[in-house]
């Protein structure tokens, strides 16, 4: 009988690839977007003052050292949401294709998707009620909010124009007007159901509640404009 000795054996094995891995690599784009969304969730939660950039940190898988690097101070961040806030609600809206609807359809169809992108975004809302507290402070300062707003309004107008034009709306309806009160009928609803739901004893948030509220949106702003 022949013995193998240890040595042996371990000869006998093929040699193994020595695997090195390579340090991972940081995507900035995408190192960027988890600290914004870590932050608006920390934002709309606590607010400017009561927010925690350890706590962004934390949530973000970054560190603090990287969040000022990237956005330089804790109120800088602050407005970052804030226009990342307010860029996704004006894409979402540009990406409804309002132009190729009826003038009708189209008001429809952006009442519809203001109340819906306020029930799925409560964030938004909260972010938008703290900067309100601060008049503005922030946004002010912000070119890209400003400019978030141009094709919007020109959107809404070019709605109301055709509508104009086809004999469904009457002349003379300002879209800025229009638009404030699309979207604080729908804001003001959610941001106060707790009170008003003791005023009035009922649960704003039902799903029969919901309904009736989105169609009563609709009928109101289809009878500002109507003739």
């Amino acid at each position: 009988m022949t013995l193998t000795t240890t040595a042996q054996r371990r000869a006998a094995k093929p040699e193994q690839a020595v695997v090195t891995r390579q340090p991972k690599q940081r995507d900035p784009e995408v190192t960027r977007a988890r600290i914004l969304e870590a932050a608006k969730k920390e934002f709309a939660k606590f607010g400017l003052a009561g927010a925690r950039v350890e706590a962004i940190a934390t949530r973000s898988k970054a560190n603090k050292r990287m969040i000022y690097h990237y956005f330089g101070s804790k109120e800088e961040l602050f407005v970052a949401v804030l226009e990342d806030a307010y860029a996704d609600i004006r894409s979402a809206e540009l990406n409804l294709h309002l132009d190729h609807l009826s003038p009708e359809e189209a008001l429809v169809a952006l009442t519809t998707h203001t109340w819906n992108y306020y029930l799925r975004n409560p964030e938004f809302m909260t972010l938008v009620n703290s900067e309100n507290l601060h008049k503005a402070r922030h946004v002010k300062k912000s070119e890209r909010f400003k400019e978030l707003h141009h094709d919007f309004i020109s959107m809404l107008q070019r709605i109301l124009d055709r509508g104009v034009e086809a004999g469904a709306f009457r002349s003379g309806v300002d879209a800025r007007q229009l638009h404030i009160t699309m979207a604080a009928i729908g804001y003001y609803y959610l941001t106060n159901r707790f009170t008003s739901g003791v005023i009035f004893e009922i649960d704003f948030m039902d799903k029969a509640a919901l309904k009736s509220r989105l169609d009563f949106n609709i009928e109101t702003i289809l009878r500002l404009v109507r003739p």
